[in-house]
């Protein structure tokens, strides 16, 4: 085979992976962009957009059934398909990338389908191309739903997250085995359908990598939404009789339902990459980079590959760094000290930087304040749908915050502010001598920098 001699192939063209063969192709590279599934990856097509119309839709129902004593009478009847329609026709096209491919290539780009493997430094194989990259390549092979190997789950027709956002219909009952961010988001949206909804996480609390004030919030969220959860809960074997799931817990309990939706984690996707060609090992977890997303010689990588979180902010926020190193433009290098997080159930649950416990374990001298949303003009003023809260976390020594979490009926907008607080180290003091409008959600956060001390 001879090497077809390019400026720069990008490997998987997910949101990072597009945005950086997009920028570099439009700033005059000969750029190839890889991609064997969809161009644009999870996020528009199962992730973050079509999810997101989901919960649209299931917070206007639970906005519905909270007017009787605040605004007269509803009678509210569930429709699943205009939401299933509206995924089809505006979110993924009916999950087809012609537009995404079309974007790309008019920037100049070179749009391959295929799977690729690296063939050594600044070699990329693609079926029975070679393309030789004399100034970059780019991984961004993104991540997939992980699997846990559950005594009988293997082979039966489990849903992960691509499922139910394609569901057409939905189902009598639902299991969802996995209590984090995805798991309690699809969880919330079926079970305001109508589904007979159950979650299964094996750790002691709901959203275990967020403040426990988060965990409690989301756990009462889901209880008026009647869905059942089970926490510290450990799955033992799944069974599927051709019409139903049976999941057995460790206890012995037994959990029945139409459909079981596995949201246990997601993994990087770096076992056919051929890594060793260029150095690297297989075995990893992710891709180790450094400040600049550089993982090797002329090799870079984005996204969720690189083990920073799997947030479309965060592989668009690299991306513009890759670019920046690629093309000799200088800027400032990667900074996760203020990465932002939102679990988009209702109330929506936002955090940026650290937990307490975190906190905690670095060392920092700890100091957190805590503001009750309900308490608030703005939260007494909306009542139904009201609940919430703004923690702060502070490292006394240094006067800044170093974390914290805004949850509420806007809490991921809420949540702006203190990204800017965590990420640009405002005085605490600074914070507290600022004007907060009133009647706000936001205004909690004055009251949090009150109960700081």
């Amino acid at each position: 085979m001879v090497d077809d001699e390019v400026d720069a192939v990008v490997v998987g063209l997910g949101v990072g992976g597009e945005e950086v063969a997009g920028r570099l192709a439009g700033a005059g590279l000969s750029v190839v962009g890889v991609e064997h599934r969809l161009v644009g990856g999870e996020c528009p097509y199962w992730g973050c957009v079509p999810s997101k119309m989901m919960i649209r839709a299931g917070n206007l129902l639970a906005e519905a059934r909270r007017v009787p004593g605040m605004a007269g009478l509803t009678t509210v009847e569930p429709d699943w398909g205009p939401v299933a329609k509206r995924i089809r026709e505006e979110a993924t096209d009916d999950w087809d990338d012609k537009v995404a491919v079309d974007r790309f290539t008019g920037k100049g780009g070179r749009f391959v389908r295929g799977f690729a493997r690296l063939a050594g430094p600044g070699r990329v194989e693609v079926d029975d191309q070679t393309f030789r990259a004399r100034r970059a390549v780019v991984v961004g092979t993104g991540t997939a739903p992980v699997v846990p190997p559950v005594d009988g789950l293997a082979g039966t027709p489990y849903w992960t997250n691509r499922e139910a956002i394609e569901a057409e219909e939905l189902p009598d009952s639902l299991v969802v085995l996995g209590g984090g961010s995805i798991g309690l988001e699809l969880a919330q949206v079926f079970a305001r359908f109508g589904v007979a909804v159950s979650v299964v996480e094996a750790m002691d609390r709901l959203l275990p990598l967020e403040e426990p004030e988060a965990s409690s919030l989301a756990a009462a969220a889901l209880a008026r939404d009647e869905i059942a959860v089970r926490t510290g809960a450990r799955a033992a074997r799944v069974e599927h009789d051709g019409q139903q799931f049976t999941l057995t817990l460790a206890d012995g309990q037994r959990l029945v339902a139409q459909r079981l939706l596995v949201s246990t984690g997601r993994q990087a996707n770096l076992g056919d990459l051929n890594l060793p060609s260029v150095g690297l090992d297989e075995t990893a977890k992710f891709l180790k980079v450094d400040e600049w997303l550089r993982a090797g010689e002329r090799m870079w990588a984005v996204g969720d590959v690189t083990g920073h979180g799997a947030y479309t902010h965060v592989a668009m926020y690299q991306a513009d760094i890759v670019v920046r190193d690629i093309l000799g433009q200088g800027g400032p290098a990667a900074d996760y000290r203020a990465l932002p997080r939102v679990t988009f159930t209702d109330p929506e649950i936002g955090a940026v930087g650290l937990t307490e416990e975190k906190a905690r374990e670095r060392g920092v001298s700890v100091r957190t304040g805590c503001a009750d949303l309900t308490s608030s003009a703005r939260g007494w003023i909306h009542k139904a749908g009201n609940e919430g809260f703004i923690k702060l976390v502070a490292d006394a020594d240094r006067d800044v915050l170093v974390g914290a979490t805004s949850a509420g009926p806007a809490g991921g907008e809420v949540l702006g502010a203190l990204v800017v607080a965590v990420h640009a180290e405002v005085p605490v003091a600074t914070l507290r001598s600022m004007m907060y409008a009133y009647p706000t959600f936001h205004r909690a956060i004055e009251d949090a920098l009150k109960d700081l001390g």
